[in-house]
């Protein structure tokens, strides 16, 4: 059997079946600790992440005018236009909006399954733009592309992957997109390896 024939009942590489498959396989995995007894693992290692592969997050999420709310009082952010009703109908949005850090902070969340739940560390984002004001009772999803990736030149079993994430509302609209740097572990370096 030639490379570029799948093996019977299997998606041809770089289909999208194949890449809906390595992805389902990479992201969630289970491995046996003891006999009965699994434990699953979640994430990617370094060598799993190629450049200009995109990873749609799920599920999506409806931010509430209550997680804005707790949000800003758990911020301290003291702008009324995130929690005052009177005050969001008085600016030129009509209502309130949510907070810009909230925003980000569930689209860094959403992405953690794919992206960053074997990292290491979080070392930098940049590049943050808010596109779109995001109001409470919107739906985000989200999706990250890989920008580039380079094995640490200080650490031997990491690598850093560069990214680019992507917010949208439900109707699509892009609301925020941010560039993060993470450090990743190779294959049998990650803590739970």
């Amino acid at each position: 059997m030639s490379r570029a024939e799948p093996a019977p009942g299997q998606p041809a590489r770089g289909t999208r079946a194949w890449y809906a498959r390595r992805r389902a396989r990479v992201v969630t995995t289970s491995r046996m600790v003891e006999p009965t007894r699994f434990r699953e693992s979640f994430g990617r290692y370094f060598e799993d992440f190629e450049i200009g592969h995109v990873y749609e997050h799920r599920p999506k999420r409806t931010i509430t005018q209550a997680d804005n709310v707790w949000f800003t009082l758990l911020t301290m952010n003291t702008h009324p236009l995130h929690f005052d009703e009177e005050y969001g109908k008085k600016s030129e949005f009509g209502r309130c909006i949510v907070a810009s850090p909230l925003t980000v902070a569930i689209l860094v969340g959403m992405s953690v399954t794919d992206v960053s739940h074997k990292a290491i560390a979080n070392l930098g984002w940049k590049e943050i733009r808010m596109t779109h004001p995001v109001y409470p009772g919107d739906t985000l999803s989200a999706e990250t592309q890989v920008v580039e990736k380079r094995e640490s030149r200080s650490r031997l079993g990491a690598g850093i992957v560069h990214v680019r994430t992507r917010g949208f509302n439900q109707h699509q609209t892009l609301v925020c997109e941010f560039d993060r740097s993470i450090l990743v572990p190779k294959r049998g370096h990650a803590i739970e390896d």
